[in-house]
């Protein structure tokens, strides 16, 4: 039987940290289908009727990249090991490898 403290694969998370980590991911994919909206409904206009809208994906990056290492922190520290866990810490490697992408030099 697994302590307080500690997830098993198919459970959800028994830790401050990996709920933090979960929230934090889940608002990185509500961001980004927000700012998608706003992106797909803004294109239809004539360049003289759109109106400046903010762009999210910076917050959308942040959010993810916050997730994923309270993710890890979750993992390592905590011993956590729920799925959502999981899925938090690869939206935050799919995060760097993004900000990676745009430093890294082109072929």
């Amino acid at each position: 039987m697994t302590s307080p403290l500690r997830s098993s694969f198919s459970q959800l998370p028994a830790t401050r940290s990996g709920w933090w980590a979960v929230g934090l991911a889940a608002a990185c994919v509500l961001v980004f289908i927000i700012n998608l909206a706003i992106v797909m409904a803004s294109q239809g206009n004539s360049p003289s009727q759109q109106i400046s809208l903010p762009n999210l994906g910076i917050l959308v990056l942040l959010l993810g990249l916050a997730g994923g290492v309270l993710g890890l922190i979750a993992l390592i520290k905590k011993h956590e090991r729920s799925w959502l866990i999981w899925l938090s810490l690869l939206l935050g490697v799919m995060m760097l490898l993004l900000i990676l992408r745009e430093f890294l030099p082109a072929h």
